[in-house]
């Protein structure tokens, strides 16, 4: 019975999962490091506007991978540190 309603849970969260428009895939900007910092950095910001617009992201879907990764690590962390 557990399994099952496992299964039904998972279903259910899963029609809340949102898509990416595909345009977005074709921005010819890519974020990188310095992208990923700066996004790192206005995450408290762009996280409360996200929830009350659905044009702001917290993430940037067109990024160069880790480096992008790394920056927004370091900037999540810079915010975090001078907060506390």
């Amino acid at each position: 019975m557990k399994i099952l309603l496992s299964i039904l849970l998972f279903t259910v969260l899963t029609g809340c999962a949102d898509v990416v428009n595909y345009e977005i895939f074709f921005n010819p900007h890519v974020y990188g490091f310095w992208g990923g910092l700066w996004h790192g950095i206005v995450l408290p910001f762009s996280w409360i506007s996200s929830l009350i617009f659905d044009d702001i992201a917290v993430y940037a879907v067109s990024n160069n991978g880790g480096w992008y990764d790394f920056g927004f690590m370091i900037g999540v962390y810079l915010v975090y540190r001078t907060s506390s």
